[in-house]
């Protein structure tokens, strides 16, 4: 078993137990990381502070029905903080008032003094950042819209002017390209 498999699934323990320390410990682990979501997708860090406090307590509530089975504890916390953070820009209609900022901003976001475990996800960071460039230029737009502003894909089509067909064959592509360069051989 891996070291982050392993404080993974003493957190996924200790939130089963309601022990506070279980979620002190996904708040060490992954905050920074919910955090550098939450900033992404709303572009407001007051938002993102109050998203941050949402997404523990949903953690605190939630934690018992957590399905290793299912995926990794990280990505169920940031699937959990990207559909937060999606409804607040959506409830706010702010969602067409910023730009987008690319990718490469995502690592000084997530890391600053963080010692544990800092450098494989660095790594992971990496790896992503260089799947997501191996994308062609209309795969990307339609992940940053999806993914990142919180468009549907009709909204997506209107937006970029192109037919929902289309919209949605980008971002099919995309996603089995991203699986495949990250090396997942699960299907959602």
């Amino acid at each position: 078993m891996h070291a982050d498999d392993s404080a993974d699934s003493r957190i996924i323990e200790q939130l089963r137990n309601r022990d506070p320390n279980g979620i002190a410990a996904a708040y060490d682990r992954y905050g920074r990381s919910a955090y550098a979501l939450f900033v992404r997708i709303t572009h407001d860090r007051a938002a993102a502070e109050d998203l941050l406090q949402e997404l523990f307590l949903r953690l605190w509530d939630r934690g018992v029905k957590f399905d290793s089975s299912k995926g990794a504890l990280g990505v169920w916390i940031l699937s959990i903080a990207r559909n937060l953070a999606i409804d607040h820009v959506r409830s706010a209609q702010t969602r067409f008032s910023s730009r987008l900022r690319s990718m490469e901003h995502l690592e000084s976001l997530c890391f600053g003094d963080h010692p544990s475990g800092r450098e494989s996800r660095i790594t992971d960071v990496r790896s992503i950042q260089e799947a997501f460039a191996a994308l062609s230029a209309d795969e990307k737009r339609v992940m940053e819209l999806a993914y990142f502003e919180g468009f549907s894909q009709s909204e997506i089509a209107a937006n970029i002017q192109e037919p929902l067909g289309t919209v949605k064959s980008r971002v099919r592509s995309a996603l089995g390209r991203l699986r495949v360069a990250l090396g997942g051989n699960k299907k959602p």
